[in-house]
């Protein structure tokens, strides 16, 4: 069964995470310079995904059963890292924002995959601060998961 939800994310440090809801979620050593340069930040039960503004992002969330099409030409910057789910229960916030009031997804536990797929990122960039105020520039970010097994992180897409 595939489910998908809106959410709009405060990205404080240019930054979102997802993370398995029953961890810590801490990325303090996995934003390396490699990280920042893929806007991807990987830890074994944590994701960062870098933002081009720090205010709020349209964030859409896909919950799969299995890997979907790859469609990354409709989009500018896309990623994709394995994420450990210790008890099904996978967690989408800002960087800053409290845990307990977060946004939870029932997954499969276990290795799951999450694609980062984001677009409309010059438009944003331009506005900057005030990118969050109309649709037109606001950053968006597609954020799919699906049962997969432990697999490198992989760009499929650059933008810079």
């Amino acid at each position: 069964m595939t489910t998908t939800t809106e959410l709009t994310l405060f990205a404080d440090y240019h930054q979102i995470h997802v993370c398995d809801a029953d961890s810590d979620g801490d990325l303090g050593d996995a934003w390396t310079e490699q990280a920042v340069a893929d806007q991807l930040a990987v830890a074994r039960d944590a994701l960062g995904i870098g933002t081009t503004v720090d205010v709020n992002v349209s964030v859409t969330v896909t919950v799969l059963p299995q890997e979907p099409i790859d469609d990354s030409a409709e989009f500018d910057h896309v990623v994709e890292a394995g994420l450990h789910v210790s008890a099904g229960r996978l967690m989408i916030l800002g960087c800053t924002d409290y845990g307990p009031d977060a946004a939870t997804f029932p997954v499969r536990p276990g290795w799951n995959r999450v694609r980062a797929s984001r677009s409309n990122l010059a438009r944003a960039a331009r506005a900057d601060i005030d990118s969050d105020e109309t649709p037109e520039t606001t950053e968006k970010i597609r954020i799919q998961v699906w049962p997969a097994p432990e697999l490198p992180p992989k760009i499929t897409k650059r933008w810079s």
